[in-house]
Formats: C-alpha cells, structure tokens, sequence
C-alpha cells in the first residue's frame, strides 16, 4: 500500500505533533510505503495572498498524479483538509485525519470553520484521535464520525542518558545528595509552570532542588517569579536541552512534573514527555487536564492534581519527596506500563490494522 502524509509539522522540527508522524512513520510495517509532504520548503500554504493553502491543493494534485497513493493522512484538518476536500470532489481519493486537540477546538471556533470542519470530517474514511479528549470534542462536534474514529495514542521510545553529562549538572549546580524535581517543556501558560514555581513555596526542607528546561515567550515572566520566591536559591533554569542533556536530566531527576492546564481551548493534546520520564523509571505529576488522563493514571504512574490549586501541586510534592517507597512504586510501575502500552511499532500495528479494515 502506498500512503501519503501532508502535515505542517514534521522532523526535524519539534513539538509534540511533529514528534507523533515522525516515530509512527519509522515504526510502520515494512510492507507499506510512505511519502511524506511538509511545509518546511512552502509546498503546502503559500506565503502570502488569499487562501493560503492554495498551495496545498496544487501540491498533493501533482503527488497523487504522480505517486498515485492508496490513501491519504492528513496532518491538521484546518487548512490542509480543505485542500483533501477540494481535491476529492474532482478525483476521489480516500482519505483521513489526525487530531491532536488544539487543531479541532480551534477549528470550531466560528461558524465558517465550524461548517467546513464538518464537510471535511463527512467525506473522511478515518479520524485519528491521539487522545481520549479530541475525541470526546470530536463526537460531541459531530456524533455521525463515531464509526471512523479511533483512538492511536503516541508512542514512547527509551533515550541513552550520559554519565557525563548527569556528573556535570551535579557539580554545576550542587545537586549531589538533593532530591531533584524537574519539569521540561516549550514555556508558555499552558503547561503550568507558572502554578509549580508559586507552589514551591509551601514545599519544606533544604534537600530538594527544581530544575526547569526549555524556552518560549514565558520564560522572562517565570524567571521573575522564581527570582520572587522565597525558594528562589532552588530554582535552576537549564534553558534547551539536547536530546542527550534531555536523557540525562530524566534519569538523574527523582520527580516529573508538568501541571498542564486548559486555557481557553489550548490543552495538553497528551504529554509525550510523561512517558519519557516514566521509562526512566520516575514517577511523574500532571495537571488533570486534556488528554493527560490517557498519559498519566492517578496511583500508576504519577499523581494527578488540579493545575489551578497551588496547595494541592505542593501536597503532591511533599508526598513524593518524603516517600522513597512511593516514588519507586509509581516510576517501576510507569516504566512497564510505558514499555507495554505505548511502544510505537505497538501504535503502528493498530493503526495499521484500522486501515486495512476499511
């Protein structure tokens, strides 16, 4: 079978959406071939002038004449679907949607896109629904895709952490004999790290310290609210991290957390980084918001807290800092359920299995 993706987001870019084609595609049964278009060179929105995914139309016309695929994945319903919706009525092609979150409850915002959204859903073969909340949205949206959607969550594949690297970040910042809580992740509202670092404030003892990793447009406001906290000497802002200074940090760190929360229809579609965490064996604290419930379950393989109750995130600080038999219980337990449940030949497999039932 010859199957094409158009997606805006794909490696090397990052992100969480660009992190769930480029594993699935590599793990796919060897059987099938995959051509892959992304808007990395311009091919599918056009730069500037009306309807920019004009471009896309053009685009995958010339590809299906081409490659002549078997089937269609679309990467982000608005606005590539409407470039498939085009091109179906002319030459019918079947194909399908990967929703994520963000993608679906921003495209229902007005009643134009509300319209178009559902033209495009009705002519799709397959709805792809990376967690249990955009397909809740879904279905709720539109009740008739009930039959055609299926829920593939991401993967999770294990990293190499480096001894090196990990023996640096101890002597750089003190870290030896202290208990490390660590969160990673683009910094803007919606993950919740504003919610942490004011919740530090009421997590006792001197043997801990919070690393934060990453960067965004938040950064300058949370570096302010640290510098504000009367645990200000705790906070250690790591900025990016490479893949290997990633690994490093999961493996050395004895506490996960990211509180995601919902603003406004801006959710965490699902949390590739709990499971991350959870292979290394550490136990994790999620915002009980979005898709989380499907990464992280209460008592597994973390703890769920209310992103918008401080005391409560502290509460669930405390009890894993001062708890050694508690923090190996919900990593050992993380790192099986990961390893069985969320491996990305097990994803391809399944999704694989949809697509042939068609």
């Amino acid at each position: 079978m010859k199957l094409l993706l158009a997606t805006l987001e794909y490696p090397p870019q990052i992100g969480g959406v660009a992190s769930y084609y480029g594993p699935l595609i590599q793990a796919w049964p060897t059987d099938d071939v995959w051509q892959v278009i992304d808007n990395s060179q311009n091919l599918l929105l056009a730069p500037r002038g009306f309807f920019p995914w004009r471009r896309a139309v053009s685009t995958l016309r010339r590809a299906i004449n081409e490659d002549r695929p078997d089937f269609l994945f679309l990467g982000q319903i608005l606005p590539l679907g409407s470039a498939a919706w085009i091109l179906n009525c002319f030459k019918p092609l079947p194909y399908g949607i990967f929703l994520h979150g963000m993608d679906l409850s921003f495209a229902l915002r007005s009643w134009r896109k509300r319209l178009l959204t559902r033209l495009i859903l009705r002519k799709a073969r397959l709805i792809v629904c990376a967690n249990s909340r955009v397909k809740a949205i879904l279905l709720d949206f539109y009740p008739a895709a009930a039959q055609k959607a299926v829920l593939i969550n991401p993967g999770a594949t294990a990293g190499q952490p480096l001894q090196e690297v990990k023996d640096k970040l101890i002597q750089k910042y003190g870290l030896a004999d202290k208990k490390i809580i660590f969160s990673m992740g683009r910094l803007v509202k919606r993950k919740g790290f504003d919610q942490v670092i004011a919740s530090l404030a009421q997590v006792p003892g001197d043997n801990w310290r919070y690393l934060l990793a990453g960067d965004g447009p938040e950064k300058e406001a949370l570096q302010a609210l640290a510098q504000a906290s009367p645990q200000s000497q705790k906070i250690i802002f790591l900025g990016s991290l490479s893949e290997e200074e990633k690994w490093s940090c999961l493996d050395l760190c004895d506490i996960f957390i990211m509180t995601s929360r919902d603003l406004a229809g801006d959710f965490e579609g699902f949390g590739i980084v709990y499971l991350e965490a959870n292979l290394m064996g550490k136990p994790v604290i999620a915002g009980n918001s979005g898709g989380v419930g499907d990464a992280v379950v209460d008592m597994l393989n973390g703890l769920l807290v209310n992103a918008d109750n401080r005391e409560e995130i502290a509460a669930a600080l405390a009890q894993l800092l001062n708890s050694e038999d508690l923090r190996k219980k919900l990593g050992a337990q993380g790192q099986l359920r990961a390893q069985r449940e969320f491996s990305w030949p097990q994803q391809a497999k399944t999704l694989r299995r949809y697509l042939s039932s068609l």
